[in-house]
C-alpha cells in the first residue's frame, strides 16, 4: 500500500491535479510541510506519494533492491487513480523519475526542482567521491547511504543552504531515511530520453545547492529547450527552505500563465 497525502480539490480555475514526487532519502512528508497546503489553498488538488519503501509506503522487496522501474510503477499507479492526468512536480531523484515517467505518459505540464539531470548520476557520484572518499567507499561496500547524509552537518552540506536555521536542518535531518542502493545504479544507466518528451517543462534550481550544480540545472533546461530559473540563498531542498514560498509562487504563476 502506497502512502498518499491528498489535499484540496480540482476547481474550474485549476482542473488538473498536481502530483508531487519526492527525491532520495525523503518521502511525501517533505511536500506536506508547505507545498500541499499552498496549492490546495489556491484551488488545486495537491497529491504527494511516498515511493514504496519510503515514508509509510510498504514494499514487497528489500529497500536496497528497489529500482527506478519500481518507483515509476508507483508514480503511474497514483496518477492513474486521478480523474485526469496530473501536472507532475519532481524534486532531485523525483525530477529524474518525472522525466522517465513523461517518456510514456502525457501531462498538462511538469516542474523539475533541483532535478538530477538527464545525463544521470555519474557527475554527482564523482563529486561525492572527491568530497568524502571514505564515505563513498563505505556506501559502495555496504549499500547503506543514510549515515552519510543524515547528520546535521552532512544534511546541511547536501540539502540546505549555509543560511538555513540550524533548528530546521536538525528537524529535517531526523526525518531522512535510507535509500535504495539499486536506485543509485539505475541513475547511471536508466537515463531519460529528452527527445521522447513533449510536455511543457519548468526547470528550477537553487544557488546554494550541495547536490546538483548550476551547470547540471542548465544542462537539464537545455535538454528541454527552456531557460532555467535559480533561487538565491537556497539549498537543494527547495520545498523546505525558509524561502520555499518564492518557489511555490513561481510554479503557481507559471501554471496560471498556461491556464492550469
Amino acid at each position: 500500500m502506497l502512502e498518499v497525502i491528498d489535499k484540496g480539490a480540482v476547481s474550474e480555475t485549476h482542473p488538473a491535479p498536481v502530483l508531487f514526487v519526492h527525491g532520495a532519502w525523503h518521502a511525501a512528508w517533505c511536500w506536506d510541510e508547505h507545498f500541499l497546503d499552498f496549492f490546495a489553498s489556491r484551488g488545486y488538488r495537491a497529491v504527494a506519494l511516498s515511493l514504496q519503501g519510503h515514508g509509510h509506503s510498504g514494499t514487497s522487496k528489500p529497500l536496497r533492491a528497489l529500482s527506478f522501474d519500481d518507483y515509476l510503477q508507483d508514480i503511474t499507479a497514483v496518477a492513474d487513480t486521478l480523474a485526469t492526468p496530473p501536472i507532475v512536480v519532481g524534486h532531485s531523484m523525483g525530477g529524474f523519475l518525472v522525466q522517465k515517467y513523461l517518456e510514456h505518459h502525457s501531462a498538462p505540464a511538469a516542474v523539475l526542482m533541483a532535478s538530477m539531470p538527464p545525463t544521470g548520476y555519474l557527475a554527482s557520484g564523482l563529486r561525492w567521491l572527491r568530497r568524502h572518499p571514505w564515505h563513498f567507499a563505505k556506501v559502495s561496500i555496504t549499500g547503506r547511504s543514510l549515515p552519510y547524509v543524515s547528520t546535521p552537518p552532512l544534511a546541511r552540506e547536501r540539502f540546505f543552504s549555509p543560511q538555513t536555521p540550524e533548528a530546521l536542518v536538525r528537524r529535517y535531518a531526523a526525518r531522512i531515511q535510507e535509500e535504495s542502493a539499486r536506485s543509485g545504479l539505475d541513475g547511471l544507466r536508466n537515463l531519460p530520453r529528452p527527445d521522447a518528451i513533449t510536455t511543457d517543462l519548468l526547470v528550477l534550481g537553487a544557488l546554494d545547492d550541495g547536490a546538483v550544480t548550476r551547470e547540471e540545472v542548465r544542462a537539464t533546461a537545455q535538454a528541454y529547450r527552456v531557460e532555467p530559473q535559480f533561487f538565491p540563498l537556497m539549498g537543494h531542498n527547495m520545498m523546505l527552505e525558509p524561502s520555499w514560498e518564492s518557489v511555490a509562487n513561481r510554479i503557481h504563476e507559471w501554471l496560471l500563465a498556461r491556464g492550469l
